[in-house]
């Protein structure tokens, strides 16, 4: 599995959030990858990115399962990953 994560230094609930995705990159051994909208546009745009912030995108087998954007608590972001094992 991959979990990308779109995000922006600036935002408030991209900050919020980042506690919420340290904890699961602890807890779950996935692939992990980080891009700022900012500093990584070009390839940001490669994800069907809508310009809202941040979004969380799984990945099982190279295909998309499931997709969370805004803020939101531990327990829905181990759901999300839990639903798709």
């Amino acid at each position: 599995m991959k979990i990308v994560k779109i995000s922006s230094l600036g935002c408030p609930s991209c900050i919020i959030m980042n506690k919420v995705f340290n904890k699961m990159k602890e807890k779950y051994s996935f692939e992990w990858e980080e891009y700022d909208i900012d500093l990584d546009y070009e390839v940001v745009k490669n994800y069907n990115f809508d310009n809202r912030i941040p979004t969380f995108i799984l990945y099982k087998d190279g295909e998309e399962v499931n997709r969370l954007v805004g803020e939101h608590k531990e327990e829905e972001f181990s759901k999300m990953i839990e639903e798709n094992l």
